[in-house]
């Protein structure tokens, strides 16, 4: 195990991640001290009374003092007191860092990293879902589910990660058996002031002494910037690439090889059988036997609140795709759609400072109808003003798109935004369109 008996360790951000780094110090017998904006943050009541804790702002005399510095994801790097801590030369990482280290020191372990706009926590687990079909020990975690340094627990010869930008950003020792960028679109600009090669230089960070990277043909952002002789690189795509779709949408093809028919599949949506594809490459990184993971990819239900078809009620199918927190999200939403009728479609939220007009090309159909509720409404209702309705909430919404349905419509909450405007979180978004598609009269 990696050494830090001498570093005078600072923990800055509690939580899940937070107290999974403690418990990873502690147990190397080094106490940390643990820094926290909020009084009252999660986990606090857990954490080990032996630890010193400063709650409600930043401790810059800690910050300055330290070693070593394990931030939170959601705290920037741009922030003033860690910018001095990095002029003063302390070393500042997050938990994937840590997961990074101790796992390289071990033999016959492999690592899965997944990231994108859009789509990583469907093909996290569904790669997941493939190597445990496989036989093989496997855990799943990092931006879903435990925290990384908890998976380390148990022996697993698997680990599949999700990865955020923010996580990436302080990680350097990541080698992966297979990495992927599954494409890039506007998000969390509010972090990155200076665009989106700023975040697209934080996602590429994945790629550093990956084995094998895969890219996304369609989305030239997805391709390393530096590439290296050690690598292999391999492209899916919705018609090109050597993991692609047929002409019809119809089978998932492997070079002019049929391989699975999307008719088999529980995913719908042509965005999820690309999510499929690029599992499936990670899983032929890996040496699973393809029907293994034809046979898992057929098992896999989804995941809720992504793309998940809830009801046909009404002969209306209502598709809750609430984890749509950004534009990238609701593109591939509504590229995905095969609608007879009228498409009602619910935006609104917190855009996170997004630019907003990449969505117009795809609304520009006579049979789309927009509803857009919360925080940035009026400016979701300039993408499409002649088919508009402004409302305050997403059961306002729900109550005039109840009057209008007819059979063969789509209703989908695809918001294009985060939720805190309004909801906790994106699940408590997804639970109540159920429950209001549940209450229709």
């Amino acid at each position: 195990m990696n050494k830090y008996q001498d570093k005078n360790v600072v923990i800055i951000g509690l939580g899940v991640t937070g107290l999974s780094c403690v418990d990873y110090f502690i147990a190397q017998n080094v106490i940390p001290k643990v820094i926290d904006t909020r009084k009252e943050p999660q986990g606090l009541e857990q954490l080990d009374l032996r630890v010193a804790c400063h709650l409600g702002s930043f401790n810059l005399d800690w910050i300055l003092a330290a070693d070593l510095i394990v931030v939170s994801p959601g705290i920037a790097l741009a922030t003033p007191e860690l910018q001095q801590a990095q002029r003063k030369g302390v070393e500042i990482i997050g938990d994937i860092e840590l997961f990074c280290r101790e796992l390289n020191l071990l033999e016959n372990k492999k690592i899965v990293a997944i990231t994108g706009a859009n789509g990583k926590t469907t093909v996290t687990s569904l790669v997941g879902s493939i190597v445990a079909t496989a036989g093989i020990k496997v855990a799943v975690g990092g931006n879903i589910g435990k925290p990384a340094l908890s998976l380390l627990n148990e022996d697993h010869d698997v680990y599949v990660l999700e990865l955020s930008s923010f996580q990436l950003e302080t990680t350097k020792s990541l080698r992966a058996t297979a990495a992927t960028i599954l494409n890039i679109s506007e998000d969390h600009m509010d972090r990155y002031p200076l665009g989106i090669t700023q975040y697209t230089a934080a996602k590429q960070r994945i790629y550093h002494n990956a084995k094998n990277c895969i890219v996304n043909h369609d989305d030239r952002l997805t391709f390393p910037e530096v590439r290296s002789d050690n690598s292999n690189y391999i492209e899916f795509g919705l018609h090109n690439g050597k993991y692609h779709l047929d002409e019809t949408f119809q089978h998932l093809m492997i070079n002019d090889d049929i391989v699975l028919d999307t008719a088999k599949m529980k995913l719908i949506g042509i965005h999820n059988y690309l999510n499929a594809l690029a599992a499936l490459a990670i899983a032929d990184c890996l040496g699973i036997d393809q029907a293994i993971s034809c046979k898992a990819i057929c098992e896999f239900n989804g995941l809720p609140h992504r793309f998940e078809l809830i009801s046909k009620r009404y002969n209306v199918m209502w598709i809750n795709d609430s984890k749509a927190t950004n534009v990238g999200s609701t593109i591939a939403a509504l590229n995905s759609i095969v609608c007879k009728g009228t498409l009602f479609l619910l935006l609104g939220g917190d855009g996170k400072a997004a630019d907003f007009t990449p969505l117009i090309p795809c609304l520009n159909q006579a049979s789309i109808r927009i509803y857009c509720y919360g925080r940035d409404k009026l400016l979701l209702a300039q993408l499409k003003p002649e088919a508009t309705t402004v409302v305050d909430t997403l059961q306002d919404a729900m109550i005039i798109i109840r009057k209008q349905i007819k059979p063969d419509d789509v209703v989908l909450l695809s918001p294009a935004c985060a939720s805190l405007d309004q909801f906790k979180n994106y699940i408590e978004r997804g639970n109540a369109f159920t429950k209001l598609v549940e209450e229709l009269d």
